[in-house]
């Protein structure tokens, strides 16, 4: 499932809800290609120090942690960051998946 994100500036992002198969298979790469470098670092820094204390047999446990929840928290950052769901189904989708509450409407004009 796929929401459309859109700021004042009239950009709009369509972003994935729920599990994060680029993740899943790529690790932090997904989200250096989606210019979130703070959740890159942090994912390449943990997939690193599971690797070191697990002699590289942990790198991968990150990987499937963050595949949960990268996507969640990345559509949490962009709705920090002024963007708000293009259109009143958009933010039903968002309060179903639990990542907005009911409230007054911000859907994106």
């Amino acid at each position: 499932m796929q929401v459309m994100l859109k700021n004042d500036a009239g950009l709009v992002k369509e972003v994935k809800l729920g599990f994060s198969w680029t993740t899943f298979f790529f690790g932090f790469i997904p989200a250096l290609i989606r210019g979130d470098l703070k959740w890159a670092v942090i994912m390449f820094a943990l997939a690193a120090v599971a690797g070191v204390f697990t002699f590289g047999l942990g790198a991968w446990v990150p990987g499937i942690i963050f595949s949960f929840v990268y996507n969640k928290i990345f559509i949490k950052e962009l709705l920090e960051k002024g963007y708000r769901p293009a259109t009143a189904e958009e933010a039903a989708k968002l309060q179903t998946e639990g990542i907005v509450t009911p409230g007054p409407s911000s859907v994106g004009a």
